[in-house]
């Protein structure tokens, strides 16, 4: 029926033109299901720690950052994990994981173009240690992430429309799929536009191809196409 991702976020720094920052997230995503009584069934939990430094700032059109982050993502369910037939318990089966992910992340000002670009590149890691044993060899530990970011920028530095390009592919061995392999590919593409009638929200379209994210849904493929309305909110 819906799905809806709550995730405030606490920033942690001595003021605001520290180097340093930490981010503290609590996120959960909820599904409702289009069944009797439209059940909501084992939510996503990740909490998560991000650490953001500010690496150079000289240039006044140009800065790179490196962050690190430790995050932990979970259904909370305590049910087994395989059905009796053998097929993944969807309902009650327990799914829990916990990850760090390295990165950078270079913020390039284009005065011709009046807009601001984002590139972003990380490692995610899932050490098998610290995941549950079920899903070795099924759930990818090791995956790349890159994502291009541009806002367009308006007289009074608010976004006019931006897009964004994500895409993460899993690198280790899982399922025995060849290295090369689309089935390894998640990629979304987002378009947002703030018209100049409305103040701090506007409009957005999104196109998502790739594995399941929600937990234990994780061996489901996934073609979504959402469109709504969000914030866009430049910060550090």
């Amino acid at each position: 029926m819906f799905e809806a991702n709550i995730s405030p976020s606490f920033i942690i720094r001595q003021r605001k033109d520290s180097r340093l920052m930490a981010v503290l997230t609590s996120q959960i995503i909820f599904r409702m299901y289009n069944e009797d009584s439209y059940p909501v069934r084992t939510p996503s939990y990740i909490p998560q720690i991000s650490f953001y430094y500010l690496v150079d700032d000289h240039l006044p059109t140009s800065k790179l950052t490196i962050f690190g982050r430790f995050a932990h993502h979970s259904n909370g369910q305590d049910g087994d994990f395989y059905n009796e037939d053998g097929t993944i318990n969807l309902f009650s089966g327990n799914f829990a994981t916990n990850y760090f992910e390295v990165g950078i992340i270079k913020a390039i000002q284009n005065k011709k173009l009046n807009a601001i670009q984002f590139f972003k590149s990380s490692f995610e890691v899932h050490p098998k240690e610290w995941m549950l044993e079920d899903l070795h060899g099924m759930y990818s530990g090791f995956r790349w992430h890159n994502s291009f970011t541009a806002f367009k920028l308006t007289k009074n530095k608010n976004p006019d429309f931006s897009l964004k390009v994500s895409t993460m592919y899993m690198l280790d061995s899982i399922n025995n799929w060849n290295f090369i392999d689309m089935k390894r590919l998640n990629a979304s593409f987002t378009f947002y536009y703030h018209p100049k009638f409305l103040d701090q929200i506007g409009f957005f379209i999104q196109f998502y191809h790739g594995r399941d994210y929600y937990n234990i849904y994780f061996d489901e493929e996934l073609d979504v196409i959402r469109f709504g309305i969000m914030t866009e909110i430049l910060r550090f």
